[in-house]
C-alpha cells in the first residue's frame, strides 16, 4: 500500500506538487464527488498508468446542484473512499471544504456554444456552469498533464473539453469507458440509494439501450424514441426524463439518421427517487 497523502488546503497542495513538477514528474489528475465505486477506480488506474504521481479531488460541488435535496441526499463516505484511494496507490487526495474551495470564487459564466441546451442542461438549469466553474478551479490548482473522466457523463465529457480548449487550459482530457455491475447498470455513487427491487428494475436501463442501438438504422429515429418510452411506461417506478439520439459531438438532437456520422443514444430516468444517467454510442 502506498502511503497517500490528504490535503484540506489550495495552498498544501500547490506547494506539494510545484515539488512534484520540479522532479519533472507528470501529474494525472481524477476529480470525482466522493462515494467511489470500480468506475472511479478504474480512472485511478488510467491515470497510475499514464502518469508518474496522481492526485484525486473529492468534492461535492453544492454549485452543480439545482436541487438542494438531490445535494443533501448525495452519499458521503470519506473514510471507506480514502482506503479504496490508498489500495489503488493514489498519492494524494485532495478534500477540500466548501469554504475552502467557494469563498474567494465567483461561479463563472461560460459559453458552451449550446452543448448545455439539450438534455442535462435542459432538466437541470446551471448545472454546468456549476460544475465547468469546479473542474476549471481545480485544474488551475493541480495543474495535471492528463485527466480522466468517465464516459457515463458524456455531456459533461463533452463540456469539459470545450471549457479547457477556450480557456486554453493544457490539460489532455481523457475519457474512459463506463464501468458496469454485471447485469449492466452503469456504476454510479447514486446507486447506493435504490432499494433492492429499484436496484433490479434499474438494469433496465441498459438492456433498452442495446436495444436501441440493434435497431438503429432499421428504425426511425422517431421510432426508436417511441420504443424506449414505451419500455419505461410498463413500470411505476420508472419515470423518463429524456431519451435524446444526438450527434457525439454537437450534442444536437437528430431527426434523421443521416444527419450524422458519429450517433450518441442518451438517457435519464429516475427509479423511485433516485435518477440515474446512461448512454450508448449507436454509431461512429
Amino acid at each position: 500500500m502506498s502511503n497517500m497523502h490528504t490535503s484540506n488546503t489550495i495552498d498544501e497542495v500547490k506547494s506539494q506538487l510545484t515539488k512534484i513538477r520540479e522532479q519533472g514528474l507528470s501529474i494525472g489528475f481524477v476529480p470525482t464527488m466522493g462515494a467511489l465505486h470500480k468506475g472511479h477506480l478504474t480512472l485511478i488506474k488510467e491515470a497510475r498508468k499514464e502518469n508518474d504521481f496522481v492526485v484525486c479531488s473529492i468534492f461535492v460541488n453544492p454549485i452543480q446542484f439545482n436541487n438542494k435535496t438531490d445535494l443533501k441526499k448525495y452519499p458521503r463516505n470519506i473514510e471507506l473512499d480514502m482506503n479504496m484511494l490508498q489500495k489503488e496507490k493514489c498519492d494524494l487526495l485532495f478534500y477540500p471544504s466548501e469554504d475552502e474551495m467557494l469563498s474567494t470564487y465567483q461561479v463563472e459564466e461560460f459559453d458552451f456554444g449550446g452543448l448545455d441546451q439539450v438534455m442535462e442542461g435542459k432538466f437541470r438549469p446551471g448545472h454546468f456552469q456549476g460544475v465547468a466553474t469546479i473542474v476549471k478551479r481545480l485544474f488551475e490548482i493541480i495543474e495535471p498533464q492528463r485527466a480522466y473522466f468517465g464516459m457515463k457523463d458524456y455531456q459533461q465529457l463533452v463540456i469539459i473539453h470545450k471549457t479547457m480548449k477556450d480557456n486554453n487550459l493544457p490539460v489532455e482530457i481523457v475519457p474512459c469507458s463506463t464501468i458496469r455491475e454485471k447485469d449492466g447498470l452503469a456504476m454510479s455513487s447514486r446507486n447506493q440509494l435504490l432499494s433492492k427491487v429499484e436496484r433490479k428494475q434499474a438494469a433496465t436501463i441498459y438492456k433498452v439501450l442495446k436495444k436501441t442501438k440493434i435497431h438503429s438504422g432499421f428504425y426511425t429515429v422517431n421510432e426508436i424514441k417511441q420504443y424506449v418510452e414505451a419500455q419505461f411506461e410498463k413500470s411505476k417506478n420508472f419515470k423518463l426524463e429524456y431519451i435524446e439520439i444526438t450527434d457525439m459531438y454537437t450534442l444536437k438532437p437528430l431527426k434523421a439518421w443521416t444527419q450524422s456520422n458519429n450517433v450518441i443514444a442518451c438517457i435519464a430516468i429516475q427509479v423511485g427517487n433516485v435518477r440515474l444517467i446512461d448512454n450508448i454510442i449507436l454509431f461512429s
